[in-house]
């Protein structure tokens, strides 16, 4: 599994607000979101999905879980019984791919 930064949205980076400007700030948060929307539509790529491609995605959208709750418990068990056991090569193994990897995103861009 990677876990990587998304590359398509900013990080903003702000203050926490104060409590004289905290009843303004819900205020301030809608009209940044109606920016960012405002923003996004003057994109000016329209994506059309199919009716195939949305029946498809109907079909199938109870039927695979997103977590494999099995596969949880499991895991969770071996913990608790002190039976889980880490390979610490594989997980250096993974650090480093990724890490290669985003250098090479990097120096790309």
């Amino acid at each position: 599994m990677k876990i990587s930064q998304p590359t398509e949205k900013p990080i903003v980076a702000g203050n926490k607000p104060s409590a004289a400007n905290a009843k303004s700030a819900p205020a301030a948060s809608l009209q940044a979101r109606s920016a960012a929307a405002e923003g996004t539509r003057s994109a000016g790529v329209a994506v059309t999905v199919s009716a195939l491609a949305r029946t498809l995605d109907a079909n199938n959208a109870g039927e695979a879980p997103d977590v494999d709750l099995g596969k949880v418990q499991t895991v969770r068990a071996a913990i608790a019984d002190g039976t889980y056991v880490v390979n610490p090569g594989v997980i250096a193994d993974k650090l480093l791919a990724n890490a290669q990897e985003m250098l090479q995103r990097q120096t790309s861009i």
